[in-house]
């Protein structure tokens, strides 16, 4: 049997070289993100920036620790807590100390990202001056980089600044040094500070009221010490979920070539039976084929994959989707997981195939049909059935037990496997009467063409179900990825709309808070109702194990009533007071007057009296306490609703010369619900985008494979349609026209999946209370649908085309 593999090999070697392609693609896709998977689970370690030259810094305490039964449990804090002043007096007595402060500042001309600090802490960086001299009064800086020179007087959200220095910028930061004293006013709260003597003795002083930082750990004290930690986890699920579609979508693709294979060779196999073959030797030989094609296939995958990888790695740092000093390293296991990935996946998706093969009889060499029949096998059938029952119980239970897990990314990414899969295998049951159904009308016009197009592509289900399934694999990933995705950002939409009463939303510049002035200044518009609200972070310990922070909103509960419409499913919001919180139905205690105990953003430990509970819905609901609740949390939200009698035109004038000082921004409720209205990130579009080019390469790869296949086993039909009469291009107008039909069933059925995907998701918004509907993304799947079309017609058109051009092709149909 070896010699007829190695021969059937040489002699249909068209037929698997779409095999090859997929299965050399799909492994070298594998590779590279295997090694792009391997640089990102360890983030390097990284030197201190702003504190290279501290000697000891000593910052407050910024994360929270909770011991439970299983462990202590640890979260950062939204508030860090300042250093207490008497440990600063303690550390005053040993050596020159020097406070540190961070804000924001908003600037035109300047670096969106600019940030302020004291002076004094530019020599713990270093920084080199460039140009001018130490800024000496209030109204004096020194700015890092080229964007102002010194004697350049600049506008900012914190006053008219005078540039007095110019310093070389180290890369990390774009800054502005304002005097020590200036910038206490500008930022009382400091969370850290310098000391300028011998660590042990600082830890001595300190002892367990602070978090003493030397070496390396003064990296603790940088902005955003874990970002490194957070963009790998990003990069992480990126190149995982590229990982699992690629293996997903390459079964599809060489599971369907084998079986189409298999298929073609009926007179083969059964001609192998008569000179005495066994049913087993013939699985073994579709096996073999399968080695043959998967280990070299796999090796020249992970040659090309090693290849792809540094420039896979080039295009998500230019991207800005990873960090500028992410890079691949040594890692080996990539080569391995992928490689015998590959070989398995070709294997496996030969299984079914060889099966098939086996059961072939000797009769088979006799047999002449141009019907296929037999196509949905019984473990076909019954694996489909199973799978869509099990998809069905999967769905039914979440939205049982917790609707909400529905709608995260992991969720609505990896559930529609399950449905694709099932309905690919029951396609060859659908594709007949889904063919006739959409030739009914061509069939009716004048002329014979739509006839033959109906009637062939019906009596090849075999070849429809082949070319359909890539299509539907990609259609209904399409719908059900990008779908997802715009139903939950249409579902968040709708849901801030509903709670927004306001006729106005002041946000302050640039992310910072506002002002005791420009509050004063907003709550003295006349005919004006203001809310003026915080962000904030509430901790709680669920089922006793997990430490959980939950995004609050702090404010007056009598202006939020008058400002917004919350989803209420028991209490008063009127009843929230110092003493108590709002909670949502998804905390595991949320009966009205429970007491639950709960940590502030700073860590502060408070019980606090259930007032009033909120709907569940996309989990935005959020949070409610008194601005005593949130300590240290600045107004970065004012509402303003009109009161009886008011003119919107006047009370927005009112607003908008209350906050000109501070740059405040006036929006009307409209405005601002657009300007918040969730929009899908850059990160995750382009991983979706990556995940759909990778099922449309696959599409691609399958249809050109299987268009190759049928071309040959359709030569005595094409010579019979040009001695009937018809001319050449009528010939190929029709060999169009079926793949056209066949590629809508494929997307017919995909349309389906999708759909049928996304209901889970609107059933579980239903149960959450989301006032949202489903969102397909049509544009989308035309295009996808477009491509799709236009491979399989360039695959069939031009092999037919071929053909037709052999004069022996008509010889040697005739004698046939």
């Amino acid at each position: 049997m070896l010699t007829v593999t190695l021969h059937t090999l040489r002699t249909r070697w068209t037929g698997f070289a779409g095999s090859f392609t997929a299965l050399a693609l799909g492994v070298a896709l594998l590779t590279a993100t295997g090694l792009a998977l391997a640089a990102s689970l360890d983030a390097p370690g990284r030197a201190p920036q702003r504190f290279a030259a501290a000697p000891v810094v000593v910052r407050g305490t910024d994360t929270l620790r909770v011991p439970t039964p299983a462990g202590d449990r640890v979260r950062p804090l939204d508030r860090p807590r300042p250093v207490p002043a008497g440990t600063v007096a303690a550390l005053r007595g040993l050596g020159t100390v020097v406070e540190d402060r961070s804000f924001p500042v908003r600037a035109a001309g300047a670096p969106a990202d600019l940030v302020g600090h004291p002076w004094s802490t530019a020599a713990f960086a270093p920084y080199t001056t460039v140009a001018g001299r130490a800024p000496r009064a209030a109204g004096e800086v020194a700015v890092t980089g080229g964007w102002a020179r010194p004697g350049d007087r600049i506008r900012t959200d914190r006053g008219t600044v005078r540039v007095v220095a110019v310093l070389a910028p180290r890369g990390f930061e774009n800054a502005v040094f304002h005097t020590d004293a200036h910038a206490a006013r500008l930022a009382p709260d400091s969370v850290q500070l310098v000391v300028d003597a011998d660590p042990a003795a600082v830890r001595a002083v300190v002892g367990g009221s602070a978090q003493v930082l030397t070496g390396d750990a003064r990296r603790r004290a940088d902005a955003g010490p874990d970002r490194d930690r957070e963009a790998l986890t990003a990069l992480n699920a990126l190149f995982g979920t590229a990982g699992g579609v690629t293996a997903f979508v390459s079964v599809f693709v060489v599971a369907s070539t084998f079986a189409f294979a298999v298929a073609q060779r009926r007179r083969e196999f059964g001609l192998l039976r008569v000179t005495g073959a066994t049913p087993g030797q013939l699985r073994r030989a579709v096996l073999a084929e399968a080695l043959a094609v998967g280990v070299p296939a796999s090796a020249a995958g992970c040659l090309l994959g090693a290849y792809g990888a540094p420039h896979l790695v080039a295009r998500v740092v230019d991207g800005g989707l990873a960090p500028a000093w992410f890079t691949l390293g040594d890692h080996a296991w990539p080569y391995h997981a992928a490689f015998w990935t590959g070989l398995l996946v070709a294997l496996g998706g030969a299984a079914a195939a060889s099966w098939r093969a086996g059961r072939t009889g000797p009769l088979q060499a006799l047999r002449e049909a141009s019907v296929d029949s037999g196509v949905l096998t019984r473990g076909r059938l019954l694996s489909g059935a199973a799978l869509l029952l099990a998809a069905a119980v999967t769905l039914a239970r979440a939205l049982a037990c917790d609707p909400g897990d529905l709608l995260h990314r992991k969720t609505y990414v990896s559930r529609p496997m399950l449905l694709i899969t099932a309905v690919a295998l029951l396609a060859p049951a659908l594709v007949r009467p889904l063919a006739r159904l959409l030739a009914r009308l061509p069939a009716r016009l004048p002329g014979a063409t739509g006839v033959l197009v109906r009637e062939n592509a019906a009596a090849g289900v075999r070849r429809g179900a082949a070319v359909a399934a890539p299509v539907l694999v990609t259609v209904a990933l399409a719908g059900s990825l990008l779908g997802a995705t715009a139903t939950l950002d249409e579902a968040k939409a709708a849901e801030t709309r509903e709670r927004t009463a306001a006729a106005f939303v002041v946000t302050p510049p640039g992310g910072a808070g506002f002002d005791g002035a420009t509050l004063r200044a907003l709550r003295a518009v006349p005919g004006a109702e203001v809310s003026a609200s915080a962000s904030s972070t509430v901790h709680v310990l669920e089922d006793g194990v997990a430490l959980t922070g939950r995004p609050a909103r702090a404010a007056d509960p009598d202006a939020l009533a008058a400002t917004a419409r919350l989803p209420l499913t028991a209490g008063r919001l009127g009843d929230l007071d110092d003493g108590s919180i709002v909670v949502d139905e998804e905390w595991e205690r949320h009966t009205v007057g429970e007491r639950v105990r709960v940590w502030l953003a700073d860590g502060t430990r408070r019980t606090l009296r259930i007032a009033a509970v909120t709907a569940t819905g996309t989990g935005d609901n959020g949070v409610y306490v008194t601005p005593r609740n949130a300590p240290g949390a600045p107004v970065d939200r004012v509402d303003v609703a009109l009161a009886d009698g008011a003119g919107a035109d006047a009370v927005a004038a009112g607003l908008r010369e209350a906050v000109r000082a501070s740059g405040g921004r006036v929006l009307t409720r409209e405005q601002w619900l657009d300007a918040v209205r969730p929009r899908t990130d850059r990160a995750t579009r382009l991983g979706l985008l990556l995940v759909l080019g990778i099922a449309l390469l696959y599409t691609g790869i399958s249809l050109v494979s299987t268009m190759v296949m049928a071309a040959s086993d359709r030569v005595r039909d094409l010579v019979a349609l040009r001695l009937a009469g018809a001319t050449g291009p009528q010939v190929l107008w029709t060999v169009a026209a079926e793949a056209l039909l066949v590629v809508a069933v494929g997307a017919l059925l995909g349309l389906l999946a999708a759909a049928l995907n996304l209901a889970g998701m609107g059933a579980a918004l239903a149960l959450l209370s989301v006032p949202a509907g489903l969102r397909l993304p049509w544009t989308a799947l035309a295009a996808t649908t477009a491509a799709c079309a236009v491979l399989a017609v360039v695959a069939s058109v031009v092999p037919a085309g071929l053909l037709l051009r052999r004069r022996a092709v008509a010889g040697a149909g005739l004698r046939e």
